[in-house]
């Protein structure tokens, strides 16, 4: 018996007032999506959970009665919606989203693209594990097959048997367009890489210094990766011998992460690869799992910092742009471990250098991210402000030591009309 639904076999599956579960990023199953939107009105009460939505539509512009968007990270298609109050966000660390979403909502069904299915009946979920994978075979799933998304490996393959039913949309991926690296990101990524050493594992978050870090990373040998997100670079770096995870304490030898997001070429790159293994965020996220890898260095990016070393990673001048992410998962878990080192990258400032990113206060709605007692390191173009186990009076000293100069003096003399100096 075939399990390829029709539009309206799949409506007869949605129950009134179901709690949908959508993956990230390129997981958004089109076709799915479309036919709920289609059929809205043979719906009551559905509510959409998702992370990061690549495609703006009428129901998370509040236009569908039926249906409901609830958002656990912010983008360019909800984050106006969310600013004019018409949906929700619900704040989280990414490790606890699964768990967040067995607790508040019914799990009524997961929709997510698959890869296509092989031989022994598996499909994969091809660039993604994320929040759904852990619930292979414990929560109803309708597959969208794309013959487009990569075949992968990992805690991510679905067998027919598992699966309520499916439907098929072979569209292109969506693919994120790598941000250019200029000289700022070049020095920001230099004062990281001379503490980088051969055989650390990495995590690397989106942005340009990253992408920074990870061209300055060829000539290293023996080099993990553990990441939330894979990055485009990593298959650079396996191609020039950087790359092999041998001294990897979890997971030798494989580059792991919970979902990918990036170029054709990173595609192209996971699939088929044995070497790429996507495990739950539950897993790769969690402080405690994290904190295996001895020698784990994390690398993340902020938007401004105060003079304690509260990072606002979410926020952009006072207003909702994200979400947390991993980024706390991350600067907890290398705190655990042996020789864990966290670094929060930025620009000294914005605006052509007229607005200092490092301040005495956040800007008024700013939302703490990274809080002070889980920051260790941050780092501008002018350096790095060691800041764990440092007292406030040291952190404003060695923060202002990072600022653009112009803005140096300012800062230390309003540190000290605070009473913050010692």
């Amino acid at each position: 018996m075939s399990k390829k639904l029709t539009p309206q076999e799949v409506i007869d599956l949605i129950d009134i007032k179901a709690d949908i579960i959508i993956p990230i990023a390129n997981g958004e199953p089109i076709k799915l999506l479309d036919i709920l939107e289609e059929h809205a009105a043979q719906l009551d009460g559905v509510r959409i959970h998702q992370m990061l939505a690549l495609h703006s539509r009428s129901y998370i512009q509040g236009e569908i009665a039926q249906l409901k968007h609830v958002s656990y990270f912010l983008s360019g298609a909800t984050r106006k919606v969310y600013q004019q109050a018409k949906m929700e966000l619900i704040p989280n660390n990414f490790h606890e989203v699964p768990r967040l979403l067995q607790k508040t909502t019914k799990m009524s069904m997961i929709l997510t693209v698959a890869s296509s299915m092989d031989e022994h009946g598996y499909f994969t979920l091809g660039t993604q594990a994320d929040y759904i994978a852990e619930f292979i075979g414990k929560v109803p799933f309708i597959l969208e097959v794309n013959e487009n998304m990569p075949r992968t490996f990992g805690q991510n393959q679905i067998h027919v048997s598992q699966i309520s039913g499916y439907v098929e949309h072979h569209a292109a991926l969506t693919e994120e367009k790598v941000p250019g690296v200029n000289d700022k990101d070049l020095l920001i990524a230099s004062n990281i890489i001379q503490d980088i050493q051969d055989g650390d594992t990495l995590q690397i978050g989106i942005g340009s210094v990253p992408n920074a870090v990870i061209s300055m990373l060829k000539d290293h040998r023996h080099l993990g990766i553990h990441t939330e997100m894979l990055p485009d670079g990593v298959a650079d770096l396996v191609a020039a011998g950087a790359v092999d995870g041998t001294r990897k304490f979890t997971n030798p030898g494989k580059i792991v992460a919970t979902f990918a997001f990036g170029s054709k070429n990173l595609y192209n790159f996971i699939n088929n690869n044995p070497a790429v293994e996507f495990l739950p965020v539950s897993v790769v996220n969690d402080p405690r799992e994290i904190a295996k890898e001895k020698n784990i260095v994390s690398i993340n990016s902020t938007t401004e910092v105060d003079v304690f070393g509260q990072c606002a990673s979410e926020t952009v001048g006072g207003k909702y742009y994200s979400s947390s992410g991993g980024q706390v998962d991350f600067a907890r878990g290398v705190r655990f471990a042996e020789n864990g080192k966290g670094y929060i990258c930025m620009p000294s400032t914005a605006k052509d250098d007229t607005l200092s990113r490092i301040k005495l206060q956040l800007a008024p709605g700013s939302i703490v991210t990274t809080g002070k007692n889980d920051v260790d390191n941050i780092v501008t173009e002018y350096g790095v402000a060691r800041l764990h186990g440092v007292s406030i009076s040291e952190r404003a000293k060695r923060l202002a030591a990072i600022a653009h100069p112009k803005f140096r003096d300012e800062l230390l003399f309003d540190a000290k009309k605070q009473g913050l100096l010692i």
